[in-house]
Parts: C-alpha cells; structure tokens; sequence
C-alpha cells in the first residue's frame, strides 16, 4: 500500500518545502536495462487525479538546474497547479534510444528509439499508475532537452491519445536523413521530424513549447544570417502551422542570451511550466 500512504503524506504535511522527492528504478525489458526515475511529486493533493503528469528526457540534468528550486518557487507562488513531474535518467545509449521512432538518421542513430517508445508507453506510464495509485493524470506531457526534445516531440506527436502537449528546449530538429554535406540535401526533405509532422495529421488538443537561444550554436548551413537550431525551430513551428495548429497552440520562447545548456533551459523552464500549467492570478 506504499502509494496509498505516500499520497496520505503529501497531504497532510506542512512548511516551505512544496515538494516531496523520490528515486525510483524500473527495469525494461525494452531498453534491457534498469532506468533510473527522479520523481517530484507536489504536496497537499487531496486529489490525485487532479495532477498533470510531465514526463522529462535527461533527467539527470535536473539537479543542475536546480530544477527542485525551480519547482518549489512556482508552487509558493500558486503559479502553477500540481505537477507529478518524472525525469528520466539517459542510459550509456542515449543517442540511439532517443531520435525518432520511424526512421534512423544517416549515420544510424536512433536505432532504438522504437524501443523507448515502447518503454515509455508500455512499462514507465503503467508502472507510475501502479505505484502511486492514480489510474488516471488530468493530462500527461512529455518535455525534454537538445536529442531528449526531440525524442519527447517525435512521441507526442506520434502517439496524441497519451500526451497533450510537447516542451522542446534546444531541440536536435536538425535530425537528417541525408547528410547535410552530401549535395543532395535538401532541408525541405530530409529533415527527420519535419517530415513526420509533413505525413501526420490534425489532431485537436495538441499543443506545443519551443526553446532556442541566439547562442544555441554558431552554425548557418544556408547563410541567412540566422543560425540553425533557429531556423529548423521555426521551419518546424512553421510545418505545425500548416497542419491546422494555432498560435495559441504553439509557444515560442527566443533567448537573447541562450546556449545550448542546461542553465539556459533552467532559465527557460520557469516560462514553460507557466505556460503549461499556470494559474490565473
């Protein structure tokens, strides 16, 4: 009965302190390995299935961005109304398990992006249902960082019965099928994601958080004075919009001063969970 008496615990305890904190480990038979889940569950729920569920790529980056404080401050505020957030730790194959399900880039990476797919539906969603004893979340998100903002985009997208909406902070939307040094790379074709959204369709409901700093990277493939992880944000912005998605369905948020790091997202991620579960004041 451990999650009948954790909830009990978060709704009778008192102080500053916002948040309870939890480790846990759920073995995949998917991934064939063990994943590591930093958990941050909001205090005082007297509901349970009145909470969000956000899901977060690279959860091992959270500590840094003292993404506990970060937390913390908005519940405090009543900025936000409660969010079980799940930050799930990189294995040593990152870079295969994350991309996009349907199709390795040229180099072969992603190759199991499939399988944490089905990781994240068939193992980590039932195994939190199970353990906190909330068979049903208000909506549940999926968020995440440079290769991880493209792995939590290509699953929302892919699967919009689950995941009401997509954080995307730096993401790695470059993502090709075609090098883009070989003369027959065309960005309007061989973009990965781009693609996907290209041959999916509408769906009402979905909604959608970009990130991208002015100092993501140096690089400009097409020499238009903007650099790419800009411009692959906005053609993906772009490619949304022409599905039918409205502005009010997309958030773009443009740091002057933003890298591709982890205290840049930090910056960010007060304004996404804002725009995500903010509470009117």
């Amino acid at each position: 009965m451990r999650s009948i008496s954790l909830f009990l615990i978060l709704m009778n305890t008192i102080g500053e302190q916002q948040l309870a904190l939890d480790t846990l480990h759920v073995k995949s038979k998917y991934l064939k390995r063990e994943v590591e889940l930093r958990l941050y569950l909001p205090k005082k729920v007297s509901e349970p299935e009145t909470m969000s569920l956000l899901l977060i790529n690279d959860g091992q980056d959270m500590p840094v961005m003292n993404f506990e404080h970060i937390l913390n401050d908005l519940y405090l505020q009543n900025a936000i109304s409660p969010v079980l957030c799940i930050a799930i730790t990189a294995g040593t194959e990152r870079i295969q398990e994350y991309g996009v399900a349907r199709k390795k880039d040229y180099l072969g990476r992603g190759a199991k992006a499939g399988a944490y797919t089905k990781f994240i539906l068939n193992e980590l969603l039932p195994f939190i249902k199970k353990t906190y004893n909330v068979p049903v979340f208000r909506e549940t998100a999926f968020a995440g960082f440079s290769l991880g903002g493209l792995s939590a985009l290509d699953i929302v997208w892919e699967h919009p019965h689950i995941f009401s909406k997509a954080g995307v902070f730096s993401g790695s939307l470059w993502w090709r099928s075609v090098d883009q040094s070989d003369e027959k790379y065309d960005d309007n074709k061989h973009r990965i994601m781009q693609q996907q959204i290209r041959k999916g369709k509408y769906v009402p409901g979905l909604k959608f958080f970009f990130e991208c700093g002015k100092l993501d990277e140096s690089g400009d493939r097409n020499h238009n004075g903007i650099i790419d992880s800009i411009d692959d944000t906005l053609d993906h912005i772009k490619e949304l919009a022409d599905k039918g998605y409205k502005p009010e369905d997309i958030f773009y948020l443009e740091l002057e001063d933003g890298k591709h790091d982890v205290p840049t997202w930090g910056k960010a991620m007060p304004a996404f969970l804002k725009w995500g579960w903010g509470n009117k004041m």
